[in-house]
């Protein structure tokens, strides 16, 4: 993953601005530090905001090969939130989604989408130290893993791995945690908002057309049966009647 980092922060197009986060995850412990590093544009040029407020790093904000960084020492829960950077101009980079929580168990994600057919592992970590609980994993609500070791890989993902990941060890859970998959370069870079949320939306609003498109078809189907079931049948019936009273005048 950390090629692509250095190749997105090296991206073609004039003027692209990318944040990522190292450790690069969106859930953390209170009190842990965090680096924030806005790529692709000037040092002087760079804003480090949090929920559209400037983030307060100016004892801490240092130039970059690429552009500029900006560590927060200890993070608490109110910083949870949105996390970008932008130029002075209003040029905006991708926006991270980060939790802070104060409990005792988080789910170490990607904080940044995925490449389509890469291996991405979670990790369930806690600050018990004990190593003996096995940590239970969670997709949309449903149980998918439990590994002694803590952690799940998911081979190759696609767009049917994105969704909303959680974690539990000895009852405590960790927050919620969005993982996006996409499959191009320039979705990576643009991508601002958590889309598992609309891709489902959208998945079941699809789902719902076709069924009613399916409906339709069945529908119209059978009424056409019926039309010519009543066509033969008048028909049948003209023949009937007209036989019988040729019958009748013989």
């Amino acid at each position: 993953m950390s090629w692509m980092m250095m190749f997105f922060a090296h991206d073609q197009r004039v003027g692209a601005v990318f944040l990522r986060v190292v450790p690069n995850r969106s859930q953390f412990f209170e009190y842990e530090p965090v680096t924030f590093y806005c790529e692709g544009v000037s040092h002087d040029n760079v804003l480090h905001k949090l929920k559209d407020k400037i983030q307060p790093c100016s004892n801490s904000n240092k130039e970059t090969a690429t552009g500029s960084s900006c560590t927060v020492n200890a993070v608490y829960t109110d910083d949870s939130g949105k996390h970008w950077c932008e130029t002075r101009e209003g040029k905006r980079s991708n926006i991270i989604n980060m939790t802070v929580t104060a409990g005792s168990v988080i789910l170490e994600s990607p904080a940044v989408p995925v490449m389509e057919g890469e291996a991405v592992t979670l990790s369930c970590r806690s600050k018990m130290n004990s190593s003996t609980f096995t940590a239970d994993f969670y997709k949309d609500g449903l149980h998918i893993s439990s590994s002694s070791k803590r952690i799940v890989t998911l081979h190759k993902v696609s767009k049917s791995d994105e969704g909303l990941y959680k974690c539990s060890i000895s009852g405590a859970e960790s927050p919620e945690s969005c993982l996006n998959v996409t499959d191009s370069f320039i979705t990576f870079i643009d991508s601002s908002e958590c889309s598992c949320n609309v891709y489902l939306i959208l998945r079941t609003v699809f789902t719902i057309m076709l069924v009613a498109l399916l409906l339709l078809l069945l529908g119209l189907l059978h009424y056409g049966k019926i039309g010519a079931t009543t066509a033969n049948s008048c028909s049948t019936s003209c023949k009937c009647n007209c036989h019988g009273t040729g019958n009748k005048q013989i």
